[in-house]
């Protein structure tokens, strides 16, 4: 028995004869229960074995048969059931290519001795039908209507007539060679202003099947290649999965948010992206999971991005760039009345596209008072409040309660009042509320040591005030508030440097500069601000308040300043001068490289401004304060001037 030597040396040591017998009696019924129990797990091993061995003996007896029988038609012998047979000839009547019909071949091959059950067999069987369901070989064959294409974007976009103009021209060159090859469209622009919809009136007028692909947040390399089959649960990328989706080897791809794209330890989806968008490379793509070349040289891909800022270099470098700019007020108003105004009142139910209307006048003051932002998303969902009010208070009437077929002839006659619907002030604040922005007001005077600057942001162009002040008794401390970048804190101390280079231009003493302390503070503190556009904006405000000169409010201005007194470019024009006019705004001072982007402003918004091109501050002094100073200390600083 197999007792411990302590259980032993006790039964020795039991004097008593019966006491003894009752132990001895105990471990033997415990060797027995062991014995017993392990010959059970014996017999069902056993049994578990010899089932599998049974089946394995089955099989391998069927393969002799069929063998014997003939039914194989001289096709592999290891394919065996009818579904590796299925998808073999799936396969041949395919028109995938021939390393691709290989490779699905050899999968089946493998499949057929597998057990069904099996983790490999699902793996295989996913694989080849992956392979099986891609549109090898089909092609959108349509002839390019360029007046077509033209009346199918001016439908749908208003306004953007550079885009279209680069987009049409894209279908011209298609029209006249019959390939896609070339580069690849990267529209960037603020949210809201149409990229996503432009992506799908391309595929619109070419005919084609159109697939979008966010890559927002996206940052597996494998998302865009694949994950190779030796992992639980890999599939192909995005790209394939979208050729499979449209259903074609020609589709129109849009790969949104373009500039969302980050890396970690998995890879870089940016460096995957690379042979997709190269025209010389993408012929013979390859997915990690597939294995097999995919030609997309036929594919036109299209990116949108908010930013050029964060995309690679190599990247950006594949795409042509094509910006659109944030909708004006006018061109606002035109796509509500249009477009999103008849779509509202359909998605709500409210009848057809003439079931209400909004005046011109109204809608303005809704795309002013409740909305902030370079596109129209915002407008829409408060023309969707509009409808959805109107909605409620047709339902709630007491007249739609009614049943019956009076409750149809309630619910049209509710339909014909709504078509002459027109939408007042009155429904306006009752529905949406108090208006949620407030036009900034221009000011009838400026205080000493204040200038209007003009600003880009997201959303549209903006009006900057900019305050300057001094504490009469300091040490020429320089203070600078309003959450500002780098960037823009660099620029107030280049104003300062060049004033006090310029003191004799400008009328200034440069003692009362060094002898007292200066504060400059941007409002809206809560807004993060950054840039160099506001260079001439400060060297103005410093010089008004040195000076004690102030500044008309019915000037704005922008552009970046150099240490020796030069007027930069900067970007955003289109927007800044917009801004300028919904001001209030009679001047603008721009740099005078900038006076080439008035042309992308509209015609009725550039006669009411004076817009002005300077190149050197001392223009800009001169427009601002009018009639330089014309001290001897002036004439001073101008023969050094010449002498250097």
């Amino acid at each position: 028995m197999s007792v411990e030597t302590s259980k032993k040396q006790a039964l020795l040591e039991t004097d008593n004869v019966l006491e003894r017998l009752r132990l001895v009696q105990k471990y033997l019924t415990r060797e027995i229960e062991i014995l017993e129990m392990s010959q059970r797990i014996q017999s069902e091993i056993k049994g578990e074995v010899g089932k599998q061995q049974r089946r394995y003996y089955v099989k391998e007896q069927l393969k002799l048969l069929q063998k014997e029988l003939g039914e194989l038609d001289g096709k592999s012998t290891s394919t065996v059931g009818q579904e590796p047979q299925d998808l073999r000839e799936r396969v041949e009547k395919s028109a995938m290519p021939q390393d691709a019909k290989s490779a699905a071949i050899r999968e089946i091959d493998r499949m057929g001795v597998m057990q069904a059950g099996s983790p490999e067999y699902s793996v295989s069987h996913t694989y080849v039908n992956w392979l099986i369901d891609m549109p090898w070989g089909v092609r959108t064959q349509k002839k390019v209507d360029l007046r077509v294409a033209r009346e199918l974007l001016e439908s749908e976009h208003h306004g953007l007539e550079k885009v279209k103009r680069r987009i049409l021209e894209f279908l011209a060159v298609y029209a006249l060679k019959g390939s896609l090859k070339g580069p690849i469209m990267l529209l960037v622009g603020p949210p809201g202003v149409g990229k996503t919809s432009l992506g799908k009136a391309v595929a619109k007028a070419l005919g084609r099947n159109f697939h979008r692909i966010a890559l927002g947040g996206v940052r597996d390399e494998s998302e865009i290649r694949g994950h190779r089959r030796t992992y639980v649960g890999a599939m192909p990328g995005k790209i394939a999965e979208a050729l499979k989706k449209a259903g074609s080897m020609d589709p129109v791809i849009l790969l949104d948010e373009v500039d969302k794209i980050s890396a970690d330890f998995r890879g870089d989806p940016s460096s995957a992206l690379l042979e997709v968008l190269d025209s010389e490379q993408n012929h013979a793509f390859s997915d990690h999971y597939l294995n097999v070349p995919l030609d997309l040289s036929q594919v036109l891909f299209i990116g949108t991005a908010n930013s050029l800022s964060t995309i690679q270099g190599p990247l950006r470098d594949r795409m042509e760039i094509v910006e659109l700019d944030s909708y004006t007020l006018d061109e606002k108003v035109s796509i509500a009345q249009k477009h999103l105004l008849p779509q509202v009142v359909e998605e709500h139910g409210l009848g057809d596209h003439l079931s209400v209307s909004v005046s011109d006048l109204l809608m303005r003051d809704i795309v002013r008072g409740y909305t902030r932002e370079a596109g129209v998303r915002q407008l829409k969902r408060e023309l969707s409040s509009l409808a959805r009010g109107l909605a409620t208070e047709i339902v709630q009437s007491d007249s739609f309660a009614r049943g019956g077929e009076k409750h149809s002839a309630v619910v049209r006659q509710a339909k014909l009042r709504l078509r002459s619907k027109a939408i007042s002030r009155k429904d306006v604040d009752k529905i949406l509320g108090p208006q949620k922005f407030l036009e900034q007001s221009r000011p009838t005077k400026l205080a000493v040591g204040v200038s209007t600057g003009l600003a880009y942001t997201p959303i549209g162009g903006d009006v900057l005030l900019i305050e300057a002040a001094r504490v009469a008794a300091g040490s020429g401390k320089l203070t600078i508030t309003g959450q500002l970048g780098e960037v823009m804190k660099e620029s107030v101390q280049t104003a300062l440097g060049l004033l006090k280079s310029m003191d004799s231009l400008c009328g200034v003493d440069v003692k009362a500069i060094q002898n007292s302390d200066l504060h400059v503070h941007f409002p809206a503190g809560a807004v993060k601000k950054d840039g160099p556009s506001a260079g001439i904006a400060i060297l103005s405000a410093l010089v008004g308040l040195y000076s004690g000169r102030p500044i008309s409010s019915d000037l704005a201005m922008t552009g970046e300043i150099s240490l020796r007194g030069d007027v930069l470019p900067v970007g955003g024009i289109k927007e800044k001068v917009l801004a300028a006019q919904r001001y209030g705004v009679k001047r603008v001072l721009i740099p005078q490289d900038n006076l080439r982007d008035l042309a992308e402003i509209p015609e009725n918004v550039r006669k009411t401004l004076h817009v002005q091109g300077v190149r050197r501050v001392e223009e800009v002094i001169e427009a601002v304060f009018g009639t330089l100073n014309s001290t001897p200390a002036r004439k001073k600083s101008g023969a050094a001037k010449k002498t250097r």
